[in-house]
């Protein structure tokens, strides 16, 4: 098996070599797992049949989806020991998070909130390759002051995560732990669905000096932070999984005084980008395939924000993802990034399954993206969290978290108004807009989602 090293090594060569080697590697890649997965997994075999007998190009491969691939599950996994009945009882108990499936895998789980629960299987070739991009990108996003900053202060790390289960990062930090990657003296894994209090309190005591979590958790951190009921003092504040507002990022930024590290990962791929110093996410382009397109599976121009994005890994052989709709919108820059770094970078706008539609004044619907919501209500001061949530075709429910000084009535008077201005504009027709008594909830696998429609 090749080792972490030699991926970083041949990484860094590639990258040297200039934007065709990077292109040459990656057909490279993708013609040989195209082969392994028509050669291993019954489900591709069927798929590709009628394709040519190589092929370098995703554009060639029909579009696969989670709900599809899970219904053919035994046929999708290309190790005929892995079967849906033996990996779901083993994820059925808890206690064994971060254990190897099979003494061969790592089993993570996503948390459902789609309406498709997934679950995937991580070999070891994969596991080197994830944990070399990681390294990367820890590279290119640490300067040489920080990384003495947390060295100084011995690397002292907070993990808030969804925690109880074999979701993705839950999963990672204890199969780091257990191979002695992460080591438990200096790291806490805190909860996502502790009480914020509580949380507060477990980071006082604690004082980390590496803060990871869900951008929105860490958003909310940041709004304890500056009313002073956090007192902390992180170097570095790892956003993950999440694309994060610029409003949000510097209101982390002012809060914690700390160097920001975004990074973008799903259980499909735990490493698809990460950030840089201009705000955009830079993808691991060797290793992976992002393709923006619209609803219908055509491609988005660069600088358009995309309905979906197909990915397309090439290191997954336990369970081929190609040409797999990912759901989330992103903008692919349609330049060189001024940071300087080679890779494609995007930004994330979303979840194409979160998009409300509305009945039209004229009849017919009207589709809204969550970012209309998320820039329209950030302009609101006074607002720590929100989440709208859709109960009916022509009914919305608003979810607040207030700033502690703020006027909860007159914070509301104003998101009313502003939320019925938007509606107005995009031509929808007669919408309720309910104020919440409850908070905005977080899904299973810890996150608060901006937009939960109506189904």
């Amino acid at each position: 098996m090749t080792s972490t090293l030699a991926l970083i090594r041949d990484g860094r060569r590639t990258l040297r070599q200039g934007l065709d080697a990077l292109a040459h590697r990656q057909r490279e890649r993708l013609a040989a797992m195209i082969d392994f997965a028509r050669t291993h997994s019954p489900y591709y075999r069927e798929l590709y049949r009628a394709l040519p007998e190589r092929v370098e190009d995703p554009v060639l491969l029909p579009v696969t989806h989670k709900q599809n691939l899970m219904a053919r599950f035994d046929d999708w996994v290309t190790d005929p020991e892995v079967s849906l009945d033996r990996v779901q009882a083993f994820v059925a108990d808890p206690r064994r998070v971060g254990e190897r499936f099979l003494g061969r895998y790592l089993v993570t789980t996503t948390s459902g909130t789609t309406g498709h629960r997934g679950l995937f299987l991580l070999d070891d070739r994969a596991t080197a390759v994830v944990r070399a991009l990681s390294l990367r990108a820890a590279r290119r996003s640490l300067t040489p002051r920080v990384t003495a900053r947390l060295l100084a202060r011995r690397v002292r790390s907070a993990h808030i995560v969804a925690t109880g289960g074999h979701l993705a990062a839950h999963a990672v930090l204890v199969r780091s732990r257990a191979a002695g990657r992460l080591p438990a003296r200096g790291s806490r894994v805190l909860s996502v669905h502790s009480p914020l209090p509580e949380l507060v309190d477990q980071l006082n005591r604690y004082r980390p000096v590496f803060l990871a979590g869900y951008a929105t958790v860490i958003a909310l951190l940041a709004g304890e932070q500056l009313a002073g009921r956090l007192r902390i003092a992180p170097a570095v504040v790892s956003l993950l999984a999440e694309g994060v507002s610029e409003h949000d990022r510097r209101r982390i930024r002012s809060a914690f005084g700390a160097h920001l590290v975004d990074t973008y990962g799903c259980n499909e791929s735990l490493a698809l980008a990460y950030g840089c110093p201009f705000g955009w996410l830079h993808v691991h382009s060797d290793w992976l395939i992002l393709e923006p397109v619209d609803a219908d599976h055509r491609p988005t121009p660069p600088g358009q924000e995309s309905f979906t994005v197909l990915l397309t890994s090439l290191c997954r052989w336990a369970q081929p993802i190609l040409r797999y709709d990912l759901g989330d919108s992103v903008l692919l820059r349609p330049d060189a990034c001024p940071c300087g770094d080679p890779l494609p970078a995007i930004r994330v706008r979303g979840r194409a399954a979160d998009l409300l539609s509305f009945p039209r004044r004229d009849g017919g619907s009207v589709r809204i993206v969550p970012m209309a919501f998320e820039t329209l209500l950030e302009r609101i001061p006074g607002i720590d969290l929100f989440q709208i949530v859709q109960t009916a075709p022509a009914r919305v429910r608003v979810r607040l978290r207030c700033a502690a000084t703020a006027d909860p009535d007159r914070l509301w008077t104003a998101v009313r108004k502003e939320m019925a201005a938007l509606l107005t504009a995009h031509g929808a027709g007669q919408v309720s807009v309910e104020r919440a008594h409850e908070p905005p909830e977080q899904s299973a696998g810890g996150k608060y989602r901006v937009v939960i429609p109506w189904s």
